[in-house]
C-alpha cells in the first residue's frame, strides 16, 4: 500500500514493534539510552512508546554540479505512540505524535539538481534548519479488516517499500524514495480516511487531505481552506515460487487552484516564485535569477495569472524478491520498479520512473545489513517554463539520478552507510559568480549517513 502508492506498511498508523527489553549491554541494546532502569520496558508493555532517532549526514560534491565542496546536515526525529488496548482503555486505538528538528546545511545549492539529493532536507522546512510537527493522529481499527484514521498525517510514514522509501536506512535521493509524479502532494497535512484489509495480502486505503498542509502549519482551522487532496491506493502481496513480492497502484486528485504552467511570459516570475512543490524542492529562485538577468522586462506581471482548478497523478509500483534464504521472508535480493504519470499542468512533472536492485541480510553473519543500486528519472512537463528552455537552452527535459549505498548495522542502535550519487541535472546551465550562464556538468555526490536510535 499505501497513500503514495508506495508501501505495504499498515503499521505506519497502527501498532509499533516493542522489543522484549530496551536494555542490555551497549553492543546489543536496541536504543542508546537503554531501558531507563526498567521504566521504558514497563511503559512499552502498557502501550506507551517514547522514541527518538538522529540522522547525521556529512557529504560533499566531488565534481560537477554548481559548485564542489562539503557540508553537514542532520535531523532529530522524536515520537510518542500510544496503544489504547495495552493501556487498558479500549481495543484497536492508536495515537501517534511525531516531530522533527533539523540542523546544518545541505548540498542542494551545490549539487544543482532539480530533485533534492537528500530526502531529509525536504522537511520540516525545505533546505533550512527548522522544527515542525509531522504527525498528531488517531487511528481506530473497528475490526481486523477495517479501520479509520484522522488528524495530522505524516505522508512519509507511508512511503517505505521492501527496497526503497526509508531515507534513514535506504536510498537518500528523493527520486528513489517516492514517485516525483506526486510533486504536489503535501508532506504533512490534516485529514482522515479509511483502511480496508479484505485479506491478509490485500490492503486498500483512501484519504482526504488538506491540499496545502505543511509540517509547520498547525492551525487546524485553516485546513481545507484552499482545497482538498484525495488519495487512494491498493496493494497486493504475492508469492510467486514462494518468493515475496508486492504490486501496487494509487491515484491522487486535488481541486486546489494552482498557477497554470501555461502563462503569458509576463507572469513567469509570479508563477515560479509563488507555487511550491513539496517533493520537488524549490526550483523557483534559481530560475527567477536567470529570468531577472536575461529577461528583466518580465519581472512585473501585467495581467492576471492563468490558473488550473484541479490536478491528478497515478502511480504503479512493484517489488519482487528473486532470491531468499529458505524460510526467511524478510531477507534476500530483489528488484523494484515504479512509474508515475500526471496531467503535466499544473504539475511540472509529466512522468517519473525508478528501478533498481535491493538486498536485505544477504550475508548470514550480517542479517540487518542492506544495500541498494537504483536509477530514477524525473521527466518534466513540456509546459514547464518553455521560454527559458527555448531561448536559453536550459534543458529542463528530464533529470537522472543513480545511487549506490550499503547500510551496515554496526549495532542495533547504530547503522552507518556510505552513499554515492551521480546526478545529471534537469538544468543544463547555471549562473556563475558574474551572473553569466555557464554549462553545468554531471554532479557526483558522496556522503556518509549515520542513524542513531536513542
Amino acid at each position: 500500500m499505501l497513500c503514495l502508492g508506495l508501501g505495504s506498511n499498515a503499521h505506519a498508523i497502527g501498532p509499533v514493534e516493542v522489543p522484549e527489553t530496551w536494555g542490555g549491554d551497549l553492543a546489543s541494546r536496541q536504543r542508546l539510552s537503554g531501558d531507563w532502569g526498567g521504566v521504558r520496558d514497563e511503559m512499552g508493555k502498557k502501550g506507551v512508546v517514547l522514541d527518538a532517532k538522529m540522522l547525521l549526514l556529512p557529504g560533499g560534491i566531488a565534481t560537477g554540479g554548481r559548485n564542489t565542496g562539503a557540508d553537514f546536515w542532520g535531523s532529530v526525529d522524536y515520537s510518542l505512540n500510544l496503544d489504547t488496548d495495552k493501556m487498558g482503555l479500549w481495543p484497536g486505538g492508536f495515537f501517534k505524535f511525531q516531530g522533527i528538528s533539523s540542523f546544518g546545511n545541505t548540498l542542494y545549492n551545490e549539487a544543482g539538481a532539480m530533485v533534492p539529493t537528500n530526502m531529509s532536507s525536504l522537511h520540516p522546512s525545505f533546505n533550512q534548519p527548522s522544527s515542525g510537527l509531522m504527525q498528531a493522529s488517531y487511528t481506530q481499527f473497528l475490526s481486523e479488516q477495517f479501520g479509520v484514521t484522522m488528524g495530522k498525517m505524516n505522508l512519509l510514514d507511508f512511503t517505505p517499500n521492501e527496497f526503497y522509501g526509508d531515507y534513514n536506512t535506504q536510498f537518500m535521493n528523493t527520486g528513489l524514495n517516492l514517485p516525483l509524479a506526486y510533486a504536489t502532494v503535501p508532506i504533512s497535512a490534516y485529514g482522515g480516511g479509511v483502511m480496508v484489509l479484505p485479506t491478509k495480502d490485500i490492503t486498500l486505503m483512501a484519504l482526504a487531505l488538506d491540499a496545502s498542509g505543511t509540517p509547520e502549519e498547525n492551525d487546524v482551522s485553516k485546513a481545507f481552506d484552499d482545497g482538498v487532496m484525495l488519495v487512494s491506493s491498493a496493494n497486493i502481496k504475492i508469492k510467486p515460487f514462494g518468493l515475496v513480492g508486492h504490486q501496487g497502484v494509487s491515484g491522487v486528485w486535488s481541486d486546489k487552484s494552482r498557477f497554470s504552467l501555461t502563462q503569458d511570459p509576463a507572469n513567469l516570475r509570479q508563477a515560479l516564485l509563488n507555487e511550491r512543490f513539496p517533493f520537488l524542492g524549490n526550483p523557483g529562485p534559481i530560475l527567477e535569477r536567470i529570468l531577472s538577468e536575461r529577461f528583466p522586462n518580465l519581472l512585473l506581471p501585467i495581467q492576471p495569472a492563468n490558473r488550473k482548478e484541479n490536478t491528478w497523478s497515478v502511480v504503479y509500483s512493484f517489488d519482487q524478491y528473486f532470491w531468499q534464504p529458505d524460510g526467511d521472508s524478510k531477507r534476500g535480493v530483489g528488484v523494484f520498479f515504479n512509474f508515475g504519470a500526471t496531467d503535466g499542468n499544473p504539475n511540472p512533472v509529466q512522468y517519473s520512473f525508478m528501478m533498481g536492485i535491493g538486498g536485505k541480510g544477504v550475508f548470514a553473519g550480517r542479517p540487518d545489513d542492506n544495500f541498494g543500486i537504483g536509477w530514477a528519472r524525473t521527466q518534466f512537463s513540456e509546459q514547464f517554463v518553455p521560454l527559458l528552455r527555448e531561448r536559453l537552452g536550459l534543458g529542463l527535459n528530464h533529470e537522472d539520478a543513480i545511487e549506490l549505498y550499503y547500510s551496515a548495522a554496526v549495532m542495533p542502535l547504530l547503522n552507518v552507510s556510505p552513499h554515492l550519487q551521480i546526478i545529471n541535472s534537469g538544468l543544463n546551465k547555471t549562473l556563475d559568480d558574474n551572473n553569466q550562464l555557464r554549462n553545468m556538468s554531471t554532479a557526483v555526490e558522496a556522503s556518509l549517513r549515520m542513524n542513531i536510535l536513542f
